[in-house]
């Protein structure tokens, strides 16, 4: 079963001699089959390069034009897999685009934090960089229609939206237990040295035991007894490698509210439930509020970010615990959130915060309306 992703025509669009079209995501998110797609649909001579490969590494480690050249031969479309495995693949690019010009170049990448510090500086100008996650509710509504993935619900928030997920519901916990722990921290350990990896894992789970909750670098760091420090830099890790994302505290003009504080997420509910082994229904469980919070936030991230929105998001609250789960900035105005599993409860906005933000509508998001919030709000 092929699900279209959003990125395909984006990608195809984008698709120009000059340019190089990046495709970063987490393992297993569907890059290479996006780029095995636009491969089998171009009318153009296609050269597909899969990094994996040893002999394809050290070809396109070797700058010098008459080898790459060669290479390349007459491809007009060069497709470029786990381009993170080739060292200065940045360098190799930019020769392409400046000196060869003639192969249109779409390159994937699992790893973040070394392939877009590879490009970055050598392709100024010259790079469209993309993200491609687990697939996204938006998507999956645009493959069967809103009526069959609302009766999903359940199953995504436990499951979560992994492509071989979605696809073999039979298989759904196995699978995540193998991409918990095979893929999961595969590009950290690869390209970051770390001391203490058994830290990792215990700062992952502590993290995904506290969704929808402020987190605190000083008490995680105490309660891991490590310093601040390695909290920090294991987070950015987890990060860059599309495990987990931040949510910043809103400030703007009251004096309580909290301004450095952040939130985190996972991008996956399915992944976060296996790190702490609990699949049981949602009806049995004591989570379903922080769940539900997670996947609203992380499956609106994938859908603004799919459609190139150019906002900022936040989450708001007091010293004194009032609170907004979710807002939105752009255009000069705010939009507000409120999430609620219960379709019977209501919520309003804070008086000190229609005060200090007036002509600000909140809107309740719940199962019964949410598909609205995820595909065209």
């Amino acid at each position: 079963m092929l699900i279209l992703r959003t990125l395909y025509s984006t990608i195809s669009s984008r698709l120009a001699p000059g340019k190089a079209v990046i495709v970063l995501g987490p393992r297993q998110a569907g890059k290479s089959t996006i780029l095995d797609e636009i491969g089998k649909q171009s009318a153009l001579k296609v050269l597909r390069l899969d990094c994996d490969d040893a002999l394809v590494r050290q070809r396109l480690q070797d700058h010098t034009l008459p080898n790459l050249q060669s290479l390349i031969g007459d491809a007009e479309l060069l497709l470029i897999d786990e381009a993170q495995r080739v060292k200065n693949i940045g360098l190799t690019l930019k020769i392409i685009i400046d000196q060869i010009k003639k192969p249109r170049l779409l390159v994937s990448g699992s790893s973040s934090f070394d392939l877009a510090n590879e490009v970055n500086e050598p392709l100024t100008g010259r790079k469209w960089e993309f993200m491609l996650l687990p697939i996204s509710t938006s998507e999956m509504v645009l493959h069967h229609g809103t009526f069959e993935e609302s009766r999903h619900l359940h199953q995504r928030m436990m499951y979560g939206m992994y492509p071989e997920v979605v696809t073999h519901p039979e298989l759904e916990r196995q699978l995540l237990n193998q991409l918990a722990s095979s893929y999961l921290y595969k590009d950290v350990f690869a390209f970051q040295e770390l001391r203490k990896p058994e830290l990792l894992d215990k700062l992952v789970r502590a993290l995904a035991l506290q969704i929808g909750s402020e987190v605190s670098f000083n008490n995680l760091a105490s309660f891991l007894s490590c310093d601040i420090e390695t909290i920090q830099r294991y987070i950015d890790l987890l990060e860059k490698s599309f495990i987990v994302f931040r949510l910043p505290a809103f400030s703007r003009n009251i004096r309580n509210e909290l301004k450095r504080s952040r939130k985190i997420y996972f991008w996956d509910c399915g992944i976060r439930n296996a790190l702490i082994g609990d699949f049981r229904p949602l009806d049995l469980r004591t989570d379903v509020g922080g769940l539900w919070e997670n996947f609203l936030i992380a499956e609106r991230r994938k859908y603004n970010l799919y459609r190139e929105f150019y906002g900022q998001s936040y989450f708001w609250r007091t010293t004194q615990q009032q609170e907004i789960d979710y807002l939105e900035e752009y255009d000069g105005s705010i939009h507000t959130y409120e999430f609620k599993w219960n379709p019977s409860k209501g919520a309003s906005l804070p008086e000190v915060f229609q005060k200090a933000y007036p002509n600000v509508g909140l809107k309740v998001v719940n199962p019964q309306n949410y598909l609205s919030f995820l595909t065209e709000d």
